[in-house]
């Protein structure tokens, strides 16, 4: 004997089928307000105002900088050519770039014109996220992204 479908067969598989699609949608929004680190600037128009000046005197440094993690330290190098850089770290920032529940701040020491500070890094992609002062007062700010193998 075949069962027949009625009107609240069906408007009971609507209505199941909108209900798992409106609640999966509530748990990936509420993940996404949840999740977001925050705003980069208070006030994006008056960042702007001074963001060409500010890049065009970074880029006259001619910095190269580069970083990488080995046996639980990052090694930070700031040069121009292969002269190193007596840079002034203000504020090193080295973390995931998804989320800022990991992130460290760190406090370097100068090793062999390099800048070494101690991290907890697991493998995987991670950002350093910098802001250096020029010898001649010249703020560089970078985010340079760390690829830690183990």
């Amino acid at each position: 004997m075949v069962k027949q479908i009625t009107g609240w067969h069906v408007f009971g598989s609507f209505a199941l089928a909108f209900s798992v699609i409106i609640g999966v949608n509530l748990v990936l929004a509420y993940n996404a307000v949840h999740s977001f680190p925050g705003l980069e600037v208070k006030n994006s128009y008056v960042a702007s105002q001074s963001f060409d000046a500010d890049r065009d005197a970074q880029v006259a440094l001619r910095w190269d900088v580069g970083a990488f993690v080995e046996d639980g330290y990052l090694t930070l190098n700031i040069t121009k050519g292969d002269t190193p850089v007596p840079a002034l770290i203000e504020q090193a920032t080295f973390g995931r770039a998804t989320s800022v529940a990991k992130d460290q701040e760190l406090q370097f020491r100068r090793e062999n014109g390099a800048f070494v500070a101690p991290v907890i890094a697991g493998a995987g992609n991670w950002n350093l996220r910098l802001k250096a002062r020029a010898p001649d007062g010249t703020l560089f700010q970078q985010r340079i992204i760390v690829r830690v193998a183990q």
